[in-house]
C-alpha cells in the first residue's frame, strides 16, 4: 500500500507524527515521507533523529496557507492530516484562531489535494467531535463533515477522503499523564471530577488505525477503534498513587464523559472485530456494499461513550504501561 509511495503528514512534528514516521519508515519503506509543519525548531530537533535518511523530508508551512500546501503536495500519493489547534481551553479563549486552523485549514488541504491529484487522505479526528460541547470539538466536527463531503468534489479525480476518530492519547505531549507526573512532585494532583471518564489509546494503535483506513477506505468513512475507558481518578491513581487528589471542577468546555459515536449516527454505523465505521449519510453511501464490506449494522439506539463502554482499563495495566514507556511520556 504505502511501499515506495510519497507520503505527507501535516502537523508532522506533533505526538502522532513522532510515532507515525518511524513506524511507517520501518514497515512500508516509502520513497518519500514529508513532514509539513510551521515550527522550524521542532523540525530541526526532529530532523536530528533521522540523520541523512533520504526518505525523510521537512517542509515549513501552515495549513492556513493554501499556496504553500499546493507546493508541498506536488508528487504526493498519500496524506495524513494531523495539524490542528487541540487544547480545549486554548480554543475556547482563541476561537478565531482555532477556526482558521481546524476548519479553514482543512478546506485548504482538501482543495490542494484535489488540485495535485493526491490518491488518499486520512484526517485525524477526536472523540470531542461527537456531540461537541466545546469549540475544539465543534471545529473538528465541521472538519470531519468537510472531509466526508469532499468525496463528492473529486469527480473524475482519484482522490478520496476519510477520517479516523479516537480518544485520549496515552502519554502524549500536553496530555493528562505527563501533567499528573509533573504535579505529583508537589504531593497532590488536581482532578476535575472523580466520575469523569475518558477513552484511552496508544499512539501505536492510532498509527495502525490510519494504516487500516488507507487500506480499507472507499471514501467518506469515519473509522472508530474499539478502545478501553478509565475514570480520571483511576488515571491519577495509576500515575501518582501516593499523591492527594484535589478536586478542582470541570474546566470551560469539558465534558464529564466523552463520546465517539452518537445515537444519531447509529443508523449509519457498522461494527467490525476491533473497530466501528460510520458511513456517510449523504448520497446513499451508507448503503454501499463496498463501504460496508463485512460489517454489521449496530442497534438503532447504539452510542459509543466512555461511561457506558464495555471495555475498561484497570489502573495496574496503565501503571505497567507507564513503567514501560517512561522515557517517551510527554516528550513527543
Amino acid at each position: 500500500m504505502l511501499t515506495n509511495k510519497s507520503i505527507l503528514i501535516t502537523g508532522g512534528t506533533g505526538s502522532f507524527g513522532h510515532t507515525f514516521v518511524p513506524m511507517t519508515l520501518e514497515k512500508y519503506n516509502p520513497s518519500r515521507l514529508v513532514i509539513f509543519s510551521r515550527d522550524e525548531m521542532k523540525q530541526w530537533e526532529m530532523a536530528k533523529l533521522y540523520g541523512d535518511d533520504p526518505r525523510v523530508r521537512f517542509f515549513i508551512g501552515d495549513v492556513r496557507d493554501k499556496d504553500r500546501l499546493h507546493r508541498a503536495l506536488d508528487g504526493i500519493d498519500y496524506v495524513v492530516h494531523a495539524a490542528a489547534t487541540k487544547i480545549v481551553p486554548t480554543a475556547e479563549y482563541n476561537p478565531f484562531e482555532c477556526i482558521k486552523t481546524n476548519i479553514n485549514g482543512a478546506i485548504n488541504l482538501i482543495e490542494a489535494c484535489l488540485d495535485q491529484n493526491v490518491k488518499r487522505v486520512v484526517a485525524l479526528s477526536t472523540d470531542k467531535a461527537s456531540s461537541p460541547a466545546n469549540l475544539y470539538g465543534a471545529t473538528k466536527l465541521a472538519s470531519d463533515k468537510v472531509f466526508i463531503a469532499s468525496n463528492s468534489y473529486a469527480g473524475a479525480k482519484q482522490t478520496c477522503f476519510s477520517v479516523v476518530r479516537y480518544g485520549n492519547v496515552m502519554g502524549s505531549r500536553g496530555s493528562v499523564i505527563p501533567f499528573f507526573q509533573e504535579q505529583k512532585k508537589h504531593g497532590e494532583v488536581p482532578i476535575t471530577d472523580p466520575r469523569m471518564t475518558r477513552f484511552m489509546i496508544t499512539l501505536e494503535e492510532g498509527v495502525n488505525l490510519v494504516w487500516h483506513a488507507f487500506n480499507d477506505m472507499v471514501g467518506g468513512e469515519i473509522y472508530v477503534k474499539k478502545i478501553p475507558s478509565m475514570t480520571i481518578g483511576d488515571i491519577a491513581q495509576s500515575v501518582a498513587p501516593d499523591a492527594k487528589q484535589k478536586i478542582i471542577g470541570i474546566r470551560p468546555g469539558e465534558k464529564l464523559h466523552e463520546q465517539m459515536i452518537s445515537p444519531e449516527d447509529a443508523a449509519y454505523t457498522y461494527e467490525y472485530s476491533d473497530y466501528y465505521k460510520i458511513l456517510p449519510a449523504i448520497n446513499g453511501w451508507s448503503q454501499d456494499p463496498k463501504r460496508i464490506n463485512d460489517g454489521t449494522l449496530v442497534a438503532p439506539d447504539f452510542s459509543y461513550s466512555s461511561d457506558t463502554n464495555p471495555e475498561w482499563m484497570k489502573p495496574d495495566v496503565l501503571s505497567e504501561w507507564i513503567k514501560e514507556n517512561k522515557q517517551k511520556i510527554g516528550k513527543i
